[in-house]
C-alpha cells in the first residue's frame, strides 16, 4: 500500500491537484495558439492532467476515448489509458493505468492501475516469460454504442528485455462504463500463423465505417522481409472484435526496417494512410480503406520533404479539412531523440498529398524529451483532444524542462465537425 501511495504521489509531483493543471508550454508562451488556415479554423489549449518521474519511471502512450452522454449533465465522458515506461530498458511497459474526466477536462480522476489491461506470463518458445498489452487506443465504436480499446502486446524474455524473433499480436478490450472498468484484453486471431507471427496494431489509428466494419491498421514481418503494413477489414459487435480480410500488402526494402505504425482515416471519399520508417514517413491514399496506391514520401506543399523519420504521424480530420499531427526535423530540435518534439500540426492538401507549410502549428512544445507516441480523439463536435506524455529517456532530458507531463492539446474548432455526427 505505501509503495501505491507514493507512486501515486509521484505520478502528481507531489502536489499537483486532480484539477487540471492549465500549463503554459514554455516560458513566456502564450496559452493559446490560433490557426490562420481558412479551412477549419481553430484554436489550441492546452492541459496537464497528471506527470510522472520519479528517476525510475514515467507515462507513455496516453490515449483517449469519448462516450457521448456518459459524463456529467450530457456531456461526454473522455477515458484515457497509459502505460509505465520503465527508464532502466527500451521500450518497457509494466503496467497500464487509467483516469477519466466527466467534465470535459476541468477535472480528472486519480490514474489507477487497471489489471485487466495488465501485463499476463505466458509459455514463449518454451519460457515463462511476461507479455504487455501496449498502446491501447480508446475509439467509440458507434455501431455497437461501445467504447472499443485496440493495441497490441509486447513479448519480453524473462528478464524484461526485448528479443526477436517474437510473436506480436493485436490486442482489444471493451469498456463498461456503468462500471468504469475495462474488459480483460483479448488477442484479435489471425489466419496465416506463419506469415503473421509478429503482426500487430502498434499506436495504430483506426477508422470505423458507417455498417460497424473497423479499419485497423498494422504493421507485420512476412518471414525473410523487413516490416510491412496493411489494413484489417474486421467486425465487432459489441464484444468480439473479428478477422474478415485485408487490402494491400505495401512494404519496402531500402535496408531500412521497413514499414510501421500506419494509421488511417477518411476525408470526404477518400481513404488516407500515413506510415512511419526509418528514414521517412510516407503517406497513400485509396477508394476502400484497404486498398492503396502506391505510397510516396510526405512533403511541404514546396516539394521539400516534411523531415519526419522513424516515429509516428497521425490524423486529425474534420469536415472541413484533413489535418496531420508529427514532429520532424529542422525545429532547432537536435537535441531531441529522433527529433520527436515540438508537436506539430499542419493542414494536408488531400489532392497533392502534401503539407501545407504556412497552416504549421505547435500543438505541444518541446522541452527535451520526445513526443512521439500520441494519440488523438474526437470528443465532441466542437473539439479534438491530441494526447502526449513526456518520454523521459535518454537520461538528462529533463534539464531542458521535461518533466513527465502528460499533455491534453484541446484543439477548439470554430465550425462544428460535421463528421462528428456521421460517427
Amino acid at each position: 500500500m505505501n509503495d501505491r501511495r507514493e507512486f501515486l504521489k509521484q505520478s502528481l509531483c507531489g502536489g499537483v491537484s486532480l484539477l487540471v493543471a492549465r500549463t503554459l508550454p514554455a516560458a513566456g508562451a502564450e496559452t493559446e495558439n490560433r490557426a490562420r488556415s481558412a479551412a477549419a479554423p481553430y484554436r489550441v489549449t492546452r492541459d496537464v492532467p497528471t506527470r510522472l518521474f520519479d528517476g525510475r519511471r514515467c507515462w507513455c502512450h496516453p490515449r483517449a476515448g469519448a462516450v457521448p452522454g456518459a459524463g456529467k449533465d450530457g456531456l461526454p465522458r473522455v477515458v484515457m489509458t497509459m502505460n509505465t515506461l520503465d527508464l532502466s530498458g527500451s521500450d518497457v511497459f509494466k503496467a497500464s493505468y487509467g483516469l477519466r474526466t466527466d467534465d470535459l477536462g476541468e477535472t480528472w480522476t486519480e490514474p489507477r492501475q487497471l489489471e485487466a489491461l495488465g501485463v499476463r506470463y505466458e509459455t514463449v518458445e518454451r519460457q515463462r516469460r511476461p507479455v504487455a498489452c501496449s498502446s491501447v487506443w480508446p475509439g467509440w465504436h458507434a455501431a455497437s454504442q461501445t467504447l472499443l480499446g485496440v493495441g497490441q502486446t509486447v513479448v519480453y524474455t524473462p528478464d524484461w528485455k526485448v528479443r526477436r524473433p517474437r510473436p506480436r499480436h493485436t490486442t482489444y478490450s471493451v469498456y463498461d462504463p456503468a462500471e468504469d472498468a475495462w474488459a480483460a484484453w483479448r488477442k484479435l486471431e489471425m489466419p496465416d500463423e506463419k506469415k503473421f507471427y509478429n503482426c500487430g496494431a502498434c499506436c495504430t489509428q483506426r477508422y470505423d465505417l458507417p455498417d460497424g466494419t473497423v479499419l485497423v491498421p498494422v504493421h507485420f514481418y512476412p518471414p525473410g522481409k523487413s516490416a510491412h503494413v496493411a489494413v484489417l477489414r474486421c467486425s465487432f459487435d459489441g464484444e468480439t472484435l473479428r478477422y474478415r480480410d485485408h487490402g494491400s500488402e505495401l512494404g519496402i526494402e531500402d535496408r531500412t526496417r521497413g514499414l510501421h505504425e500506419p494509421s488511417v482515416t477518411r476525408f470526404g471519399d477518400q481513404f488516407f494512410l500515413t506510415i512511419r520508417n526509418d528514414r521517412r514517413g510516407y503517406v497513400t491514399r485509396g477508394d476502400d480503406g484497404s486498398h492503396f496506391e502506391p505510397y510516396r514520401p510526405w512533403t511541404f506543399d514546396d516539394g521539400k520533404e516534411l523531415g519526419s523519420h522513424n516515429t509516428q504521424q497521425h490524423w486529425v480530420t474534420h469536415s472541413d479539412g484533413l489535418f496531420l499531427v508529427y514532429t520532424r526535423r529542422g525545429a532547432n530540435n537536435d537535441h531531441v531523440f529522433r527529433h520527436r518534439a515540438p508537436l506539430f500540426m499542419a493542414r494536408v492538401d488531400p489532392e497533392r498529398l502534401c503539407v501545407m507549410r504556412d497552416t504549421e502549428r505547435i500543438l505541444v512544445p518541446e522541452r527535451g524529451a520526445r513526443l512521439g507516441n500520441f494519440g488523438v480523439a474526437d470528443v465532441s463536435p466542437d473539439e479534438t483532444w491530441v494526447t502526449v506524455a513526456e518520454w523521459m529517456q535518454p537520461r538528462g532530458v529533463e534539464k531542458h524542462g521535461s518533466d513527465g507531463s502528460v499533455w491534453v492539446a484541446r484543439i477548439h474548432w470554430a465550425r462544428p465537425n460535421r463528421n462528428f455526427a456521421a460517427r
